[in-house]
């Protein structure tokens, strides 16, 4: 690619709508609201996966030494 194939790439990108002003309408996000069972039952389902990650990889790891 020469250099005059990029300056001609370069003014295709041009773009003289920047100086334009775009509506943009925000929105307050609602609150995320967790009940509280749902928050625990969360937190046991991740430790007990953790565990299990954890037993599974030991026994892997001990039959692997055999």
């Amino acid at each position: 690619m020469t250099a005059e194939a990029v300056l001609y790439d370069a003014e295709a990108y041009a773009d003289d709508d920047l100086n334009e002003a775009d509506f943009v309408e925000w929105y307050e996000a609602r609150h995320l609201s967790v009940s509280t069972a749902a928050a625990a039952g969360a937190v046991v389902g991740a430790f007990a996966l953790g565990v299990l990650t954890a037993v599974g990889a030991l026994a892997l790891m001990g039959r692997l030494d055999d």
